[in-house]
């Protein structure tokens, strides 16, 4: 061995010499590595963020390419649900929500070929376990948590998109009365109706699968909220505790397959669920179709939410999509639930 060699030696048995590491040069090999790997991995997590938030707006485009299709085939928008407004009773789940209506128009025509529009969709065995992408976002971490019942009925994966059902009223069954959106119960909207603008208007909004919310009673004052302890009162007013918010896309019920623009997107609106715990909340004062024409009005605050930081995934009614911040002032996110407000967009 040379003297001064930067090469460390080692000796075995035969009396030679081969190269090596020092524990100190492994230690430090070790730590570069790790340092490595702290530096690449919010790299690499931004990058899956990334190709998340494409797929979601993705999701988001092809849904509003079909209801626009629905449009120029049917005439009109699909309606939240078909009501039955003759009787003063009714079954539960009656009338099927616009995520099954729009199926033809998503590349589901197997299943819509299956399935009974005219029939409730609890025991339509088409639907059972039909895990439909376009339905979910992928960055909700419940997406592929199945909702099985215990009845009989068909086991259902929830759905990320809910679609426009305006600011807070939604449907009143006395006075046939309905609310600012795009989508609501017993509606033909055309889309010449939405003289917002179809650019200026939503369509649809990311929201969080299996949502804590109340129903059936309330709300506890009819104006609408304007601030987040205003929401948890309308939450507080309802009478029924329910954990399964958005988890039936077959179902036209707005805390299924819709949002309000009651607050801004990602407002927490924290109150006490099942198990005891703060918990994002949502509030639907009576569902609507329930007990028919003897059924209460609807208003509901069902708040735009999203795994997203920081933003929602948003499709407008001309088929464009945008993610927008949690910051955007109340009163222009509320504008842009409106179809016909006449609201001085900035």
């Amino acid at each position: 061995m040379k003297i001064g060699s930067s090469v460390s030696q080692k000796t075995n048995f035969s009396g030679q010499s081969r190269g090596g590491f020092t524990l100190v040069e492994l230690l430090v090999v070790i730590a570069i590595i790790g340092i490595l790997i702290g530096m690449l991995l919010p790299a690499v997590q931004q990058v899956r963020e990334a190709a998340r938030r494409t797929s979601c707006l993705n999701n988001l485009r092809q849904l509003a390419l079909g209801a626009l299709n629905f449009e120029s085939s049917r005439g009109h928008f699909p309606p939240s649900a078909e009501l039955d407004l003759t009787v003063g009773s009714t079954a539960n789940n009656g009338s099927w929500g616009v995520h099954g209506r729009l199926l033809p128009f998503l590349e589901q025509v197997n299943i819509a070929d299956q399935v009974n529009l005219n029939l409730g969709w609890d025991f339509q065995a088409a639907i059972d376990g039909a895990r439909i992408a376009v339905f979910q976002c992928p960055s909700d971490p419940r997406a592929d948590e199945r909702r099985d019942f215990t009845d009989g009925r068909v086991s259902l994966y929830p759905t990320n998109y809910g679609f426009n059902f305006g600011t807070w009223f939604v449907f009143d069954p006395d006075t046939r009365q309905t609310g600012d959106g795009v989508f609501y119960p017993d509606s033909n909207l055309e889309i010449s109706a939405i003289t917002d603008g179809t650019s200026n208007t939503l369509l649809a909004s990311e929201v969080h699968a299996w949502t804590d919310y109340r129903r059936n009673g309330g709300p506890a004052d009819t104006a609408i909220p304007n601030t987040e302890a205003d929401v948890i009162a309308q939450v507080a007013s309802g009478a029924q505790a329910k954990n399964t918010g958005h988890t039936e896309w077959p179902d036209g019920r707005v805390h299924h397959t819709g949002f309000t623009a009651t607050m801004p997107p990602n407002t927490p609106v924290l109150y006490e669920n099942r198990d005891g715990e703060l918990a994002p909340s949502d509030f639907n004062s009576w569902q609507e179709g329930k007990d028919g024409v003897n059924g209460n009005a609807t208003y509901a605050a069902i708040t735009a939410r999203s795994f997203h930081p920081g933003t929602v995934m948003v499709a407008h009614v001309d088929g464009s999509t945008h993610a927008v911040t949690d910051q955007i002032p109340q009163n222009v996110w509320r504008a842009r639930a409106t179809i016909s407000g006449g609201e001085a967009l900035p």
